[in-house]
């Protein structure tokens, strides 16, 4: 059976086109690394305190909440990169993509401190007593 020029034409196109999209694939490259953060590491009070506050102002409650104990905290970097020519035929780079997130499981109570104060306060008790544990989504 032949074929028509312009559908051979057409097949070895489609032949070329898959040829590059599998080898431009096959440069990019992806690495993720998942481990337990300890709390003294220099970017842990930073971010305690941009989750305390996020979930302050996203919270209906009138009372700020604060962390109490911090049961898990997970740093996931993943990283990807693609083989990236210069200028000149032998010389390659490669380009690299960085992206970090941090999985947090603390624990928060309720204070006697209302949303508009900003001092560090007790813990409330008795009636008004509240506990969460917030986990990651």
């Amino acid at each position: 059976m032949m074929l028509r020029p312009w559908k051979a034409s057409q097949l070895l196109f489609a032949i070329l086109v898959a040829l590059v999209a599998f080898s431009y694939q096959q440069k990019k490259k992806t690495f993720i690394i998942v481990r337990e953060v300890n709390v003294l590491e220099p970017s842990v009070p930073g971010t305690l305190e941009y989750v305390t506050n996020a979930y302050n102002k996203e919270s209906e409650d009138v009372y700020n909440f604060r962390i109490l104990r911090i049961l898990k905290i997970e740093k996931q970097k993943a990283q990807w990169g693609e083989e990236v020519s210069l200028r000149f035929p032998s010389s390659h780079s490669t380009q690299l993509t960085d992206h970090l997130e941090f999985h947090i499981r603390v624990e928060m109570r309720r204070t006697t401190c209302f949303k508009t104060e900003k001092s560090t306060c007790d813990v409330q008790k008795g009636a008004l007593y509240k506990s969460l544990t917030i986990r990651p989504t």
